[in-house]
């Protein structure tokens, strides 16, 4: 029996229930979406964006579905959707792939979401944070549903993090809709610190319009498997993108980030850098896709994927693409997977640095080029030192962390 009949049972056993906890706006696409899913089920690995994902595997466990409502900290940019201070129809699973088995299973089965809204104009000057996490005494299913609406020239910071607090093995689907309005800049950080015990699947579209900059930034330093996806669509000139990423494996850990950076409309900028270390028996992969539609002319895209190998039993796969239908572009891409720099651990051994201690800073140095790029010095500061504690097997040990109390 393939694991998406149990989930379509689970729904049909719960979906009252679900919508009476839910809004409208929520409930206005949700049997749409369970029927999507009732008929595609989960993808196999012949599906070209799920190719390095076993997602039939990863839901096959039985995991009881967690209903509890949100717990919101008052904020002036922080939201229950059921409490929105805009109408959210024209934005809630708008963008969103309605075909993706992921997203059409967690618009059935969610039944909160966060909203964050930045009004007109307004720039806030502390980061927006939103802090994800995880317990439960038995296996548990979480669904989360996050919308950020970026008005006319406004400008945040947001910070989301998901961890662990017990010791069980979580499942979590998670959506995440981003809309730029015109001359809008958001910087949006997602990190992940959780346990071998988890599974994450995580997909983020976002709406870019005209005169926009925005900065996404995926960071996964601890895990079990993890499945991120994102889509980009640029539909108004003069605006840029930037997709920053790197991932830390090791154990049997699994981490695929699939990107998709969509050229609808002329002078825009996108540039990706997504950086691996992986050890043990981990496996990494990436795949990321350039389309440059036949009226985005004068585009400008830069793809570059790095991946360190720290034993002969690591795997990354990586595949990057592009696909331009117009004529007046200037895009590259470029991959590279390697192993350790022989010739730098002995020139390090050789000045007194003994030979553990030379594997940790060469792969802080080759982390260090993605960590560079957060705007952010709090956070880029504190991930200088997680990445550390992660690479010299120190980061259940950080004050923060709730495992180990």
């Amino acid at each position: 029996m393939r694991s998406e009949l149990q989930y379509i049972e689970l729904y049909q056993e719960v979906s009252d229930l679900i919508k009476s906890r839910s809004c409208n706006v929520m409930n206005a696409v949700r049997d749409e979406a369970f029927e999507t899913f009732r008929r595609m089920g989960f993808p196999t690995r012949k599906v070209e964006r799920y190719k390095y994902t076993d997602v039939d595997d990863a839901f096959a466990p039985n995991y009881g579905i967690s209903l509890s409502p949100l717990t919101i900290k008052p904020s002036a940019y922080i939201y229950n959707l059921k409490n929105a201070p805009i109408d959210v129809s024209p934005y809630y699973h708008q963008i969103a792939d309605p075909l993706d088995a992921i997203t059409a299973l967690n618009t059935a089965l969610v039944h909160d979401a966060l909203l964050v809204h930045v009004p007109k104009n307004q720039q806030v000057a502390d980061p927006i944070v939103v802090d994800n996490w995880l317990r439960g005494t038995a296996a548990t299913m979480m669904n989360r549903r996050i919308l950020i609406v970026m008005e006319q020239g406004a400008e945040a910071t947001i910070i989301i993090g998901d961890h662990a607090a017990d010791k069980q093995r979580f499942l979590t689907t998670q959506v995440i809709e981003v809309y730029c309005h015109t001359g809008a800049h958001l910087d949006l950080y997602e990190t992940e610190e959780t346990t071998p015990l988890c599974s994450r699947f995580s997909n983020v579209y976002i709406h870019v319009g005209r005169d926009c900059s925005v900065k996404h930034n995926s960071i996964t330093l601890f895990n079990g498997q993890t499945r991120n996806l994102c889509n980009v669509y640029l539909r108004g000139e003069h605006s840029e993108v930037t997709l920053n990423g790197c991932a830390i494996g090791g154990g049997t850990q699994r981490i695929d980030n699939n990107t998709l950076i969509r050229h609808e409309m002329p002078h825009c900028t996108s540039t990706q850098l997504y950086k691996y270390v992986v050890d043990d028996k981990a496996v990494g992969a990436f795949a990321g896709k350039i389309l440059v539609e036949k009226d985005a002319q004068k585009t400008t895209s830069q793809e570059t994927n790095a991946n360190l190998c720290a034993s002969s039993d690591a795997r990354v796969y990586t595949q990057p693409m592009l696909e331009i239908y117009a004529d007046d572009v200037k895009c590259a891409h470029g991959s590279t997977v390697g192993v350790m720099d022989e010739a730098a651990l002995f020139y390090m051994r050789q000045r007194g640095i003994p030979e553990t201690e030379a594997r940790t800073l060469l792969k802080n140095a080759f982390m260090g080029q993605v960590i560079n790029q957060i705007k952010f010095e709090p956070l880029r500061q504190k991930l200088y030192v997680k990445v550390e504690k992660r690479f010299r097997g120190e980061l259940d040990k950080c004050d923060d962390c709730r495992l180990c109390k």
